[in-house]
């Protein structure tokens, strides 16, 4: 699970990377908008910090399965681990406005996908969290 994790969180990582690039494929599936206007456009500099966040996470899932060994003390990873899925979880469940299975119906590209991909991926990621969280040895 944790290498299935990892990987979810290291592909999401290159992608932002991708973006912050310069790459523009789903770039507009990703950013929430309003009578066909973005609410936002993230920075280059935000970007590289969500990047730089997924890559964080996905060391947190490598090592809470062991992958470093005991270099940093696994209730370290535990904690990290729960923040990470709650940090999901609330994604999951959105703002009610915008994001999230709870947003307000909305006929924008980024709902289209946010509701069908985006938000449950955030699901998968939260169960995996858990699951390493509460699995662990």
């Amino acid at each position: 699970m944790g290498i299935v994790l990892a990987s979810i969180f290291g592909i999401l990582a290159l992608i932002h990377i991708y973006w912050a690039l310069g790459g523009t494929t789903g770039s507009v599936q990703a950013v929430p908008s309003v009578d066909g206007n973005a609410t936002f456009k993230p920075s280059v500099g935000s970007t590289l910090a969500v990047a730089g966040g997924l890559l964080i996470a996905m060391l947190v899932a490598l090592g809470s399965v062991g992958v470093f060994g005991d270099f940093i003390p696994p209730l370290t990873y535990a904690w990290l681990m729960l923040a990470i899925a709650l940090l999901f979880l609330l994604r999951a469940i959105g703002d009610f406005g915008l994001v999230g299975f709870f947003k307000e119906p909305s006929d924008s590209t980024f709902a289209y996908w946010d509701t069908r991909l985006f938000s449950p991926l955030c699901v998968v990621v939260t169960l995996l969290a858990f699951a390493i969280l509460y699995l662990r040895p």
